[in-house]
C-alpha cells in the first residue's frame, strides 16, 4: 500500500488517494514517517490529517477556491444581458462588445470571454490535418497575393425568410452573388447574375482582375475557389485552360482547395452570413428594381471595405481599406469600390474580347462600365 506513491495515487483518485494517506499515518502516528513512505512532504501530510480530524471524510473533499469577495466582479444583470447576446446572436467575443456597446453596454472582450465561459460557450478548436498544399487565409502576408471566391445563392429561405425571397422573385432581382474576398485585407469585390455558369464566373474573376491591375496591383494574384462548375467544375483541363488563355496573361491563376475543407476559404464563406444580417436582412425590402438593388450594393461596399470594422486575425477593428494602406498600399483609395454589376449582361462580350486579345480590348471595355456603374452609385 505505501509503496505506492502519493502522486500517483493523487492522479487514480483524489479522495480515494486521501483516505489511503490517513489510513497509514494511523498506522505508524507519524507525520514524518507517513511522508517517507508516500514520497511527498510533511505538509501535505499535516495539511490532510488536519482537515480529516476537523471534519472526517468530507474534509478529503477539494474546496472551491473562489475569493470570498470580488468587488470587481461583473454584475449579475450584465453577465446575464451578455448571455442572452451570445444565444441571439452567436457572435465571438469582440462582435458581441461591439454589439453591446450599441445598447449601451460597455464591456471589454475579455470580460466577455471569461463570462462566456463560465457559462458553458469555451470554443475548442478542430485538430487541422494537412490534405495537400493549399493556402490557409491566416498564410497569407501580402494583400491580393491570395482571393478568395465563391458563389452565394441569395433565394435562400433559410437566411432571409419568405418575406425577403418572395420580394426577390416578385421585383425579378439577381438570383446569386459573386463575391471576391481579399485573404489579407478581408477587402471584397461583388458582382451579380441571374445564372450560374462558368461565363460568368471567368467573366467575375476577369472583373476582379483587371480592377486591381488599373490600380497598379502587379503582383501573382492567385483565385482560389471550390469545385463548382461555375469556376470550372472537376476537370484539370478546364482549370489549365482558364489559366493559360485567360488568367495566365494578366498574371493571374486559379487554384482550388481540397473538397469539403470550406475552411480554406472560410473568410469569404463567413462574410456571407454578415451580408444576410447587415445587408439584405434590413435593407432589401427597400429595393424595387435592379438598378436600386445595384445602387444599393454599391453602397454596401463602401460600408464594408471602407467604414465597417473587422474583428479576425490581423484586423484589430480596423475597415479593409484601413488595413491595406497600413501594409503599405499608398495608391487610389478607389480601389475598395469595386461596382457590382450583372455578369449577364456583359459575360458573352467580354470573354469574345478577351479571346481576341487579352488586355486592351477587355480593358477598354470594362472601363466603361466601371464608369457607368460608378455615376450612378454616385448619383444614387
Amino acid at each position: 500500500m505505501a509503496s505506492l506513491a502519493y502522486r500517483r495515487l493523487y492522479k487514480m483518485n483524489k479522495v480515494e488517494a486521501r483516505k489511503e494517506l490517513i489510513k497509514t499515518y494511523q498506522e505508524t502516528g507519524s507525520i514524518s514517517a507517513t511522508a517517507r513512505l508516500w514520497n511527498t512532504s510533511r505538509q501535505v501530510v499535516r495539511k490532510w490529517v488536519r482537515r480529516y480530524q476537523a471534519q472526517k471524510e468530507e474534509g478529503l473533499r477539494d474546496k472551491s477556491r473562489r475569493p470570498l469577495h470580488s468587488p470587481r466582479q461583473t454584475p449579475e444583470e450584465i453577465e446575464k444581458l451578455v448571455v442572452e447576446a451570445r444565444k441571439k446572436t452567436g457572435l465571438g467575443r469582440r462582435r458581441l462588445a461591439i454589439y453591446l456597446s450599441r445598447q449601451g453596454v460597455k464591456i471589454s472582450p475579455n470580460t466577455i470571454r471569461h463570462i462566456l465561459r463560465r457559462n458553458g460557450y469555451q470554443s475548442r478548436k478542430k485538430h487541422r490535418y494537412i490534405v495537400y498544399s493549399t493556402t490557409w487565409p491566416w498564410e497569407t502576408k501580402e494583400p491580393f497575393s491570395n482571393i478568395q471566391a465563391d458563389v452565394k445563392y441569395i433565394y435562400d429561405k433559410g437566411s432571409l425568410g419568405t418575406t425577403h425571397t418572395t420580394h426577390l422573385i416578385r421585383h425579378h432581382l439577381p438570383r446569386y452573388q459573386w463575391t471576391a474576398c481579399d485573404s489579407r485585407t478581408r477587402l471584397r469585390f461583388l458582382a451579380y447574375s441571374y445564372s450560374l455558369d462558368s461565363t460568368c464566373g471567368l467573366a467575375f474573376l476577369l472583373l476582379v482582375l483587371l480592377w486591381l491591375r488599373s490600380f497598379s496591383v502587379d503582383w501573382p494574384v492567385v483565385f482560389q475557389t471550390d469545385w463548382g462548375v461555375e469556376f470550372g467544375g472537376d476537370n484539370p483541363k478546364n482549370i489549365e485552360e482558364w489559366n493559360e488563355r485567360f488568367l495566365a496573361p494578366l498574371g493571374g491563376a486559379l487554384k482550388r482547395y481540397p473538397k469539403g475543407r470550406k475552411g480554406y476559404n472560410g473568410r469569404v464563406e463567413r462574410s456571407h452570413r454578415t451580408d444576410d444580417e447587415e445587408f439584405y436582412g434590413p435593407y432589401l425590402l427597400q429595393v424595387r428594381n435592379v438598378e436600386e438593388f445595384l445602387a444599393l450594393s454599391a453602397r454596401w461596399v463602401y460600408v464594408y471595405n471602407v467604414l465597417r470594422p473587422h474583428m479576425g486575425v490581423g484586423m484589430d477593428g480596423k475597415p479593409p481599406l484601413t488595413v491595406l494602406k497600413e501594409l503599405g498600399y499608398n495608391g487610389d483609395e478607389a480601389i475598395a469600390l469595386f461596382p457590382p454589376i450583372i455578369l449577364d449582361w456583359i459575360s458573352a462580350d467580354l470573354i469574345l474580347s478577351c479571346d481576341k486579345e487579352v488586355g486592351n480590348d477587355l480593358l477598354a471595355h470594362y472601363s466603361e462600365a466601371r464608369l457607368s456603374s460608378l455615376s450612378q452609385c454616385c448619383v444614387s
